[in-house]
């Protein structure tokens, strides 16, 4: 398992490579390209083994993020593979090279620094949503780094109902799927997973609909008492909906429909998860804050 210990500092190092910060000798460049180097290398190899079956607990890398990322919250792939990421109180978004552990630019929502409860990330063709725990999102363009980017807010009315954390896009339907983490409303819902289903564009001026699931068909052995999510995401290939929970330690997945296909505890050592992606070439990332131990993430083999 290889670490990266401070995100921030390699960047640096990387941009003096390019001859954008002097002070930085050509034989310090030259060692930060080495090692970036041998990251992708080592991460090929790891992936190129035989799948033996541990790779649903053994991480084939793992990558300790700096300051600016120690209440890293949700994770987003865009169309291209890239890995967008953003931490839980300032509308900052970090794009990573999650093969390589490499922090490769930052840019700013809005023209001044907007401060909310951020939890959860995605990526619609060319526009980013930021989603809030009160169901607001915040809808924007990528920004090159360092720069700033316009934003158009949308309310979904939801916050009444729940407690949202986690985003996720479904194309098969055009619409986003937006985790409940704690049902506000009283009654049976309470007993179930939600998920409401955000029709683009604009919510299509509807209400929502909704998708619940009774606890009682997915807790099985795991002695869960309740499933309090803390990202969502869809397997890019089966398309089902992939949630991770951080009060429980739990990873499941459930088909569009409800059904499930598996739950099971996370692996040792993810306290703290907040977020999750699959890449298209089948690596599980999962993001995990700070607490004991540094804010990170970590890649496994999926399935």
């Amino acid at each position: 398992m290889t670490r990266l210990a401070g995100t921030a500092a390699l960047l640096a190092g990387l941009v003096a490579g390019a001859g954008c910060r002097p002070g930085r000798s050509e034989t310090t460049a030259r060692g930060d390209s080495a090692e970036v180097a041998r990251r992708g290398a080592h991460l090929a190899q790891a992936l190129a083994q035989p799948d033996s079956g541990a790779s649903r607990v053994a991480p084939v890398a793992q990558w300790v993020l700096g300051d600016d990322l120690s209440e890293i919250s949700g994770l987003a792939l865009t169309t291209d593979g890239r890995l967008f990421t953003h931490g839980d109180e300032q509308g900052r978004v970090f794009e990573l090279d999650y093969r390589r552990g490499v922090l490769l630019k930052q840019f700013t929502i809005g023209t001044h620094l907007i401060h909310a409860d951020f939890e959860g990330i995605t990526v619609v063709d060319d526009a980013v949503f930021l989603l809030a725990s009160n169901g607001k999102l915040y809808e924007f363009q990528e920004a090159a780094n360092g720069e700033e980017t316009a934003y158009t807010l949308h309310d979904t009315r939801l916050s009444h109902e729940c407690e949202f954390e986690g985003v996720a896009y479904d194309p098969t339907i055009t619409s986003l799927l937006l985790a409940c983490k704690n049902v506000r409303t009283p009654g049976p819902l309470q007993d179930s997973l939600v998920i409401y289903r955000w029709k683009l564009p604009d919510g299509g001026g509807s209400r929502p609909s909704r998708l619940t699931v009774p606890l009682s068909r997915l807790a099985g052995p795991n002695g869960w008492r309740g499933l309090h999510p803390s990202d969502i995401t869809i397997d890019p290939v089966s398309g089902n909906y992939v949630i991770i929970a951080a009060e429980e330690r739990a990873i499941l997945e459930i088909t569009p429909a409800g059904d499930l296909v598996f739950a099971r505890h996370l692996p040792a050592g993810l306290s703290h998860a907040e977020g999750v992606a699959i890449t298209r070439d089948s690596i599980l990332i999962i993001s995990t804050e700070a607490g004991h131990h540094a804010a990170a993430i970590t890649l496994y083999r999926w399935p």
